[in-house]
């Protein structure tokens, strides 16, 4: 069965909305010489952060040759987590979910963790994993996000998409988002296949428009046998759909999918 095809204007404007500038100029967030995040310059100075009990200070202005920022001081995962929680009493984290994410440096090393809702307002890098499931006659099956959700809420989907926790490997985040998603395990799907990375980063709407997404997305693509029902386990998911492609690519079409979606989907009918 042949893919469909992607109109190149359609495909051009994907790929423009995946990889966007800050709406506003936005600088470097440290930890010693590693870069964790970035804010925008005056975002930080209306929290009027107060000196640590013992009189340091957790965060501090800082001039370097590349140009100004603000360093954080001490450890990683507590000073981020203490800066999470102020964010949050002055209304400028996202979503608070209690769940911690990775913070890596700017080479990939991980330094610590923060609470989920504070990853946006302070462009902490993330990552995320989808998964494509296709039935054995190619129709695929997506999922509809829940109207609760404060991210994309009631948009089509991937068969499975979740962030990766800062407990988790990329392959157990696999194998929990798709359980707690759509009710499947790894072991009886068929095919199960790494399909490749896309990277996204755009402006976000976390701390009142002074957020920015930056976001590593592996998807793996897989063949889901007759007879296997997605079934919603975490109330994260309003409903599945079974669609054949061409269904498929006109609600791409109609914008009812979400961007990451769509990304991955170009890349799995290889479009160019």
């Amino acid at each position: 069965m042949r893919p469909p095809v992607f109109d190149p204007t359609q495909l051009r404007a994907l790929r423009a909305a995946a990889s966007q500038p800050p709406l506003r100029p936005r600088v470097p967030l440290w930890s010693g010489a590693s870069v964790i995040g970035s804010v925008e310059p005056g975002f930080l100075d209306q929290l009027g952060l107060q000196p640590l009990p013992d009189g340091r200070m957790q965060l501090l202005k800082e001039e370097r040759p590349e140009g100004p920022g603000w360093h954080l001081m001490g450890d990683v995962t507590t000073g981020l987590n203490h800066l999470a929680d102020v964010l949050r009493r002055a209304g400028l984290a996202g979503a608070w979910r209690d769940e911690q994410l990775s913070v890596n440096d700017q080479h990939g090393r991980r330094l610590g963790t923060v609470e989920r809702a504070a990853v946006r307002p302070l462009g902490i890098s993330t990552q995320a994993v989808h998964l494509v499931g296709q039935t054995p006659d190619g129709r695929f099956w997506v999922q509809q996000r829940a109207f609760t959700k404060p991210n994309d809420p009631g948009l089509w989907d991937t068969l499975m998409g979740g962030m990766i926790s800062g407990a988790d490997t990329l392959e157990s985040a696999l194998e929990r988002e798709t359980w707690e998603e759509a009710g499947l395990h790894l072991a009886d799907l068929q095919g199960l296949r790494y399909g490749g990375r896309i990277h996204t980063c755009r402006p976000a709407r976390d701390g009142r428009g002074a957020g920015y997404l930056d976001e590593h997305l592996d998807w793996y693509h897989c063949t889901v046998a007759d007879g296997l029902v997605p079934v919603n386990q975490d109330g994260e998911v309003d409903s599945f759909a079974l669609l054949e492609g061409e269904e498929l690519l006109q609600k791409m079409q109609d914008q009812e999918f979400t961007l990451e979606a769509m990304l991955i989907q170009a890349a799995l009918w290889g479009a160019s």
